[in-house]
């Protein structure tokens, strides 16, 4: 595995700050709030979290995988993500 330079400064500050919340068992499960930073940046990252989580409930095993890339596409692009599942999961980060 070849080493990457990153595509932003980790000293940099966040091109946005996103909020994931989990709407409950009726869809639409998820709801995508943007606090601060490039509106074009997190709306284009929200189409694709909604890509990955739209029909997953936080039950779903399928939603530990996929949350596991929406972790990933955040860090890449320098954002800064905060998971609100309406419970404590050991694996929030």
């Amino acid at each position: 595995m070849a080493y990457e330079e990153p595509l932003y400064d980790p000293d940099s500050p966040p091109r946005a700050d996103v909020t994931i919340a989990y709407g409950g068992p009726v869809a639409p499960h998820w709801d995508i709030r943007t606090s601060s930073g490039d509106a074009s940046v997190a709306d284009a990252f929200a189409a694709r979290v909604n890509a990955r989580l739209m029909l997953l409930p936080a039950h779903d095993p399928q939603f530990r995988r996929n949350r596991e890339r929406v972790n990933k596409d955040a860090e890449r692009e320098h954002i800064r993500l905060t998971w609100d599942l309406g419970y404590d999961d050991p694996d929030d980060r």
